[in-house]
């Protein structure tokens, strides 16, 4: 099925305003290239073309909402600044897949400052010697490279889309639940101590005061 086609069954009737997710993968690109997509997509927010053959993303129209990007298993080799100017929001851009030797042909790159998640898997770009250390340090505004970020720790699944923010969160309450159980288990040590303590006191007072035979 070209992408026209499939664009317009996507649609059901809606306007292309109404869109927020169009996911087009595996349908026909024409000549290398994207059709259908127009800036009447003005709400769309993940856009997702992998594997249609596409070998330029030069027709990209803009699309100012749009964060996330799927464009893996292409034949994509360079003319990346036209995402710079036309998708100035956009935050994950998966490119693994395609025709990427050069870490030149990702500096146009550095102009998406929102920016957080790259992938690059299968590229040739991955073989070259210090890839991740050239990426990092061409892509400040990055938080992850192929999943994990600069310090090898692997994005959690919240991270694929968020900011990590409640995994933090669920670790402070974690820790906070753990302070009031030692808490509780420290009083009742306290309260355990107490009984024997007394038991002892019984125990002396007793032999103190020896029984009186009758």
């Amino acid at each position: 099925m070209d992408m026209k086609k499939r664009i317009h069954l996507e649609l059901r009737n809606r306007t292309p305003s109404d869109v927020h997710e169009l996911v087009l993968d595996n349908c026909r690109s024409n000549e290398g290239k994207m059709e259908g997509i127009t800036e009447e997509f003005e709400n769309l927010e993940l856009l997702s073309l992998i594997n249609v053959g596409l070998m330029s993303v030069s027709n990209i129209p803009k699309l100012p909402k749009l964060k996330k990007l799927e464009l893996s298993d292409n034949r994509i080799s360079g003319g990346l600044e036209v995402l710079a100017e036309r998708l100035v929001n956009l935050t994950h851009l998966n490119l693994s897949g395609n025709k990427f030797k050069d870490i030149s042909t990702l500096e146009p790159l550095k102009k998406l400052p929102q920016l957080k998640s790259l992938d690059l898997f299968n590229c040739e770009v991955t073989n070259l010697a210090d890839y991740r250390e050239s990426i990092f340090k061409l892509l400040p505004q990055l938080t992850y490279l192929d999943g994990y970020d600069i310090e090898d720790h692997e994005a959690s699944d919240s991270d694929g889309e968020g900011d990590g923010v409640d995994d933090d969160e669920g670790e402070e309450g974690e820790s906070e639940e753990e302070d009031f159980e030692e808490e509780e288990d420290d009083d009742d040590e306290e309260v355990t101590a107490g009984v024997e303590d007394d038991d002892d006191d019984s125990e002396e007072s007793g032999e103190v005061h020896p029984q009186t035979s009758s």
